[in-house]
């Protein structure tokens, strides 16, 4: 059953469409369980009924007309208990309804299991066959697996448009319905509503959106003017190699050029590009359906061609992107930008005063790109896998910063509901600009200093302009991230020292190297099975003193005249590690001053990230000068979250009772040793987060400078008083909505209802 299983796999992931692959699983089905029927049943999601989809056993005629009600016959009853139904004879079922059309009145056994993705039942699947019996736990077991990838995939065909959705029978890409909506992560905070622009890496075939051609004529031009340099390489390398290549090698340079002949690959294209698409997406497009087809081949040998199909899509694709030029491009005047994979450089396509969105199929809340996002204010949803985003190109899109979902062809009330939200928003950040030089200061009179997590050169200017008394959290891996290797010391010094130098005399907090989990270099690659319980933080630094002492080296070196440099190590779970680390600054303050260096051992403090450090805290504040809580790692590991997965992202939840029950003690604890604690991440950047962070005892706050107005103006609108009761009223709750709905109900009743979220369409 393995090996059949995976076979159908294998061919369920190449067929080229919804109805090949539901009749490709029955078939297959019927066959590897000698059953004499095998059917398929999908939810329409329009007429809210079971169609029979695809049957190997039953009249075929019935298919996409026989249909059930969620609460009809055997199969709407596995669709509503979201279980299997193994039954010796459905006939004498209660819930059993004759189906003429079908001939199923034949069969007795009946095997039903659901299709479900996410917990969303897509659809049902049936074996049936003459004799009356009970199919056995084998059986089940493997239909069940069968339905789970069948699941996947339909999920993923339908969102994508890869393959058309139930009730669709029209042929061609089915357009995609009004407000439909994808999730993802959320990035960066805000609303945005504009028009897709579509972003490719160059020579990625699968990024290349689809788009009409303005001109048929010039786009054929292009593409056979690229087809000829293609053979020309080819021609080439073929000459070059002549002489150190066998005959029977040198014939696989003969094959490339047959694939590239007008009745092959060259030939369709050029159809694609006459019925419309540009020359780009129509390559795209005739590559995938050849990769499909020899993907799923028997002959070794054959499958093996879809790497030289996919490799000459690619040389092609690569002189089309070099002949289109620059001039081309139009931006729409509210570009929302979407990509594959989100990278830094791509935000530097659109014209500042264009980009009002930005949003990723691939990457986390903590790639690069989605601190840059951040740091530059841009609304940004990460993650939202199931986008069909080659098929976006100049679509109406709204953007959801807030919980990273997006809305393709929205409706003219939905954009009109989220253009409002952006008013609101930008009279509010008006309103706060008043606050810049004014101290956050309770109206009882409670002073809190409130900092910014940095980790770019251009977030140096936006804090300071919000009014940030300090960095709370300086993330040194970034630069690290934007280059080919290690930088060197000289290089760290100059990178620290404009931090340094910017925000004298306000302190300036230094994290260690945090790579490893979702942060890794592109030169010094760690590739874990579960990165986040890892080589990570404080982990890898120590396991290279090389790195570490470089660093240090260079953070004591740029602080010299300043003296406001503090430096902070991530993810310690153990007093080894802060001894281990503390030996290695204090050897790196001791060969600088050797040196001749004029430079002092700054306070040193740890990151309470893990559960581990969160029972240790007294004691590791009797070792270290301050202790910083990492909220955003914190929340993630107690509730076993990965909080920039999209399939659980909904379950991460800053103000879940025990994540508070964990931040109270760990600030409680720290002010028994007289020594200061602060936190950085999600929940600091919240108003009602913040003042409920007040309240527990935080002598710093330290958020994204974009939110620090915010959180300014929640503190000085209240008291102490008021927040040490908002406190004591959320500690009793045990519910992580009813919590975060108290706080916007409670924030409201203080008169700082717009400092809230806002309530976004389709959340709340």
């Amino acid at each position: 059953m393995l090996n059949v299983l995976r076979k159908i796999v294998q061919e369920v992931s190449a067929a080229p469409d919804l109805e090949s692959v539901l009749d490709l699983t029955v078939r297959r089905i019927q066959r590897a369980m000698h059953t004499q029927v095998c059917s398929i049943y999908l939810l329409d999601t329009i007429s809210q009924r079971y169609v029979l989809m695809a049957t190997q056993g039953l009249n075929p005629e019935s298919v996409g007309v026989v249909s059930l009600s969620p609460t009809e016959g055997v199969v709407g009853l596995v669709g509503q208990r979201a279980e299997p139904i193994n039954l010796e004879d459905a006939s004498v079922h209660p819930s059993y309804i004759y189906l003429q059309s079908t001939g199923e009145e034949r069969y007795h056994a009946f095997l039903g299991v659901p299709i479900i993705h996410q917990g969303e039942v897509l659809g049902v699947l049936v074996v049936q066959q003459f004799e009356r019996r009970r199919f056995d736990e084998s059986e089940e077991a493997f239909l069940i697996t069968v339905s789970a990838q069948l699941a996947g995939v339909i999920a993923h065909a339908e969102a994508t448009g890869s393959i058309q959705p139930v009730g669709n029978h029209s042929g061609g890409g089915a357009p995609l319905p009004e407000d439909r909506r994808f999730s993802g992560v959320a990035g960066a905070p805000g609303v945005a509503v504009g028009q897709v622009f579509v972003a490719t890496l160059p020579a990625d075939l699968e990024g290349v959106p689809d788009k009409p051609a303005r001109d048929i004529d010039l786009e054929l031009e292009k593409f056979t003017t690229a087809l000829e340099a293609v053979r020309n390489e080819i021609r080439e390398v073929s000459r070059m190699l002549a002489q150190r290549l066998r005959s029977d090698e040198q014939a696989l340079f003969d094959v490339y050029m047959r694939m590239l002949e007008d009745n092959a690959l060259a030939g369709q294209v050029a159809e694609r590009i006459r019925a419309g698409n540009w020359a780009q997406g129509a390559l795209r497009e005739v590559v995938d359906e050849h990769v499909r087809q020899f993907s799923s081949m028997e002959d070794p040998y054959l499958r093996e061609r879809a790497t030289d199909i996919r490799d000459l899509g690619r040389r092609v694709l690569s002189h089309l992107q070099e002949n289109a030029g620059s001039g081309e491009v139009e931006f729409p005047d509210n570009t929302i930008l979407v990509a594959d994979d989100l990278s830094p450089t791509m935000l530097g396509l659109v014209p500042e005063d264009k980009l009002v969105g930005l949003v990723s199929v691939s990457g986390s809340g903590n790639s690069h790109a989605a601190i840059l996002a951040r740091s530059m204010g841009i609304p940004t949803a990460m993650g939202v896998v199931d986008l069909p985003f080659t098929r976006l190109e100049g679509r109406d899109m709204i953007l959801d910063g807030y919980t990273g979902r997006v809305y393709v062809n929205p409706s003219e009330d939905l954009k009109n509901a989220f253009r409002e939200i952006l008013r609101e928003e930008q009279m509010i950040a008006a309103g706060l600009e008043t606050l810049k030089d004014l101290p956050a200061q309770t109206t009882d009179g409670y002073r809190m200093p409130l900092w910014v997590n940095t980790g770019l050169v251009s977030d140096v200017e936006r804090s300071l302009e919000r009014g940030a008394e300090g960095i709370g959290l300086y993330r040194t891996e970034i630069p690290f991230m934007t280059r080919d290797f290690f930088p060197s010391e000289q290089e760290q010094l100059k990178i620290y020292r404009r931090q340094l130098e910017a925000f004298a005399p306000r302190p300036v907090t230094m994290r260690t190297l945090d790579i490893g989990g979702d942060k890794s270099l592109p030169y010094f690659p760690i590739e874990e099975e579960n990165p986040f319980l890892g080589w990570r933080g404080i982990r890898v630094t120590l396991d290279h003193p090389e790195i570490f002492l470089v660093q240090v080296r260079a953070m004591l070196r740029a602080a010299q005249g300043f003296n406001n440099l503090r430096i902070m190590l991530p993810m310690v779970t153990s007093m080894h590690e802060i001894e281990e680390a503390s030996a290695q600054i204090d050897r790196a303050v001791r060969e600088l001053q050797e040196e001749g260096l004029d430079v002092e051992r700054p306070p040193v403090g740890i990151m309470v990230e893990v559960p581990a450090a969160v029972y240790l805290t007294r004691r590791f504040a009797r070792k270290v000068d301050f202790i910083s809580v990492g909220s955003n790692d914190l929340t993630q590991y107690l509730l076993a979250v990965d909080r920039n997965n999209p399939r659980v992202a909904d379950l991460y939840a800053p103000y879940h009772p025990a994540v508070l029950k964990v931040l109270h003690f760990v600030a409680q604890e720290v002010r028994k040793e007289h020594k200061p604690v602060s936190i950085c991440g999600e929940m600091a950047s919240d108003p009602g987060g913040a003042l409920l962070l007040m309240a527990m005892g935080y002598d710093v706050l330290s958020m994204n400078s974009n939110n620090l107005p915010k959180v300014k103006s929640a503190i000085r609108g209240t008291s102490l008083a008021k927040a040490n009761a908002l406190l004591q009223r959320v500690m009793r709750m045990d519910d992580a909505d009813a919590i975060h709905q108290y706080l916007r109900a409670s924030l409201k009743s203080m008169g700082l209802g717009n400092l809230t979220r806002p309530a976004l369409p389709g959340r709340d």
